[in-house]
């Protein structure tokens, strides 16, 4: 009975987060709330006993928030130093043809949203897709971004929320998920534009070229600021929290501000401060992240992630069925946010085995391309893109998404097989 009121309340939330746009509710909100209720709930019900879980799981969270706090601030630093502007202007310079261009954003797209992230990389390369594509190669070539920005953030331990989730709770090192996901991840991205490229028509606009010249500082400023990316690895192996990594590397890239900003030339833009920064961090996605945290280990500590776990995997799973189920929550992610499936899937999976971890940062992340609606990337280009609908997507680009996601765990199971065993 206890259990069947804290699952109605979650599906209720959860339903209200789904229908954010129909009803107006900030979704952010909704999880936040829906989190503390369901812990209110089991309060009411157990009594004053949850004080040394909640403080655990608070730590947990705070781990995570923290991290993508940092990472949004240094992203934000790069978008105030025109990194992705001069990105933007050296690609129009090229004269490229349609197919070529599309080839080019997605080879890009995959490469930048392993650095910073792919929902970052989405907005930056979609900007660059509408500047240059018209019509239905437009729609063709906004669906491959969004391939190539999931395909490239699920093999990087800090290019997709679910990679770092899985990341920050030990379930592989940052040399695992990138030498075991990255051949699938490729893979992902070569056959889905492959199968994308044939339906684009071939055409030449001639543009009006952007000129973004970066100074000698700027160009320093871009250089630690990516280099800060790095960071969070070296402090992981040296037993540290990544998101200590990140912080550093906020520091240390704000003192190169000010030491061009005190020493440097002045016709450079380097007139932004920390305030500016922090006012610019997108502080909903936090809130939602925290929310969704709470409400699964709502779920967790009463026993329904474990009746799940015995439902998808059983008592002592498998290879094979490890695998299969891992398969089965990348496709389910296509359908639901893959933030609650990924804390869930991190409590209900039964293994030790780091490669079954990256297998499922893969399909999660990669699975979430199979609809529009199933990952960040996707959502936000259909914000970015009036014609690029829930329909629209699934003509174009849900078989060649299905048919990459398929070769990609191939390639993992092969490599699993025959490399990493």
């Amino acid at each position: 009975m206890f259990e069947a009121v804290v699952l109605g309340f979650f599906l209720s939330g959860y339903a209200l987060i789904v229908l954010e746009h129909r009803w107006y509710l900030p979704k952010a909100v909704t999880a936040a709330s829906l989190g503390v209720a369901l812990w209110l709930v089991i309060a009411l019900w157990q009594g004053d006993t949850l004080k040394e879980e909640t403080q655990a799981l608070g730590g947990e969270i705070f781990g995570f928030v923290f991290f993508l706090f940092a990472a949004m601030m240094l992203v934000g630093i790069l978008a105030h130093y025109r990194l992705f502007d001069f990105i933007r202007a050296h690609l129009l310079k090229l004269g490229l043809t349609d197919l070529q261009q599309f080839w080019a954003l997605g080879v890009l797209t995959f490469g930048l949203s392993a650095v910073i992230d792919n929902l970052t990389a989405t907005i930056v390369m979609v900007q660059i897709a509408l500047r240059f594509f018209r019509g239905k190669n437009l729609l063709i070539a906004v669906t491959g971004i969004v391939i190539a920005a999931n395909a490239g953030g699920a093999f990087s331990p800090i290019g997709d929320v679910t990679t770092i989730m899985l990341w920050l709770a030990g379930k592989f090192s940052a040399q695992q998920v990138i030498t075991e996901g990255f051949f699938p991840s490729l893979s992902m991205l070569l056959v889905s534009t492959w199968l994308l490229a044939r339906g684009m028509k071939h055409s030449t606009r001639d543009l009006s070229a952007e000129e973004v010249s970066l100074s000698w500082s700027e160009r320093c400023i871009i250089g630690v600021a990516l280099g800060s990316f790095s960071l969070p690895v070296m402090f992981s192996e040296m037993g540290l929290e990544p998101y200590f990594g990140l912080f550093a590397g906020i520091g240390l890239t704000y003192a190169f501000i000010l030491l061009f900003r005190n020493f440097g030339p002045r016709e450079t833009h380097l007139t932004i401060t920390m305030k500016k920064i922090f006012q610019e961090v997108n502080s909903e996605s936090l809130l939602f992240f925290a929310g969704i945290l709470l409400a699964v280990g709502a779920l967790g500590h009463v026993g329904l992630l474990e009746d799940a776990s015995q439902m998808l995997f059983g008592e002592s799973p498998s290879f094979i069925r490890l695998v299969a189920g891992s398969t089965a929550l990348g496709v389910f992610s296509a359908v639901v946010d893959n933030i609650p499936l990924t804390a869930a899937a991190i409590e209900i999976i039964k293994t030790s085995d780091p490669s079954i971890w990256v297998l499922l940062a893969l399909t999660a992340g990669i699975g979430g391309s199979i609809l529009v609606i199933g990952s960040a990337a996707g959502v936000i280009a259909m914000g970015m893109v009036k014609d690029l609908t829930f329909g629209a997507y699934l003509r174009i680009a849900t078989l060649p998404a299905i048919a990459g996601y398929i070769v990609a765990i191939a390639v993992w199971f092969v490599q699993r097989q025959l490399v990493f065993s």
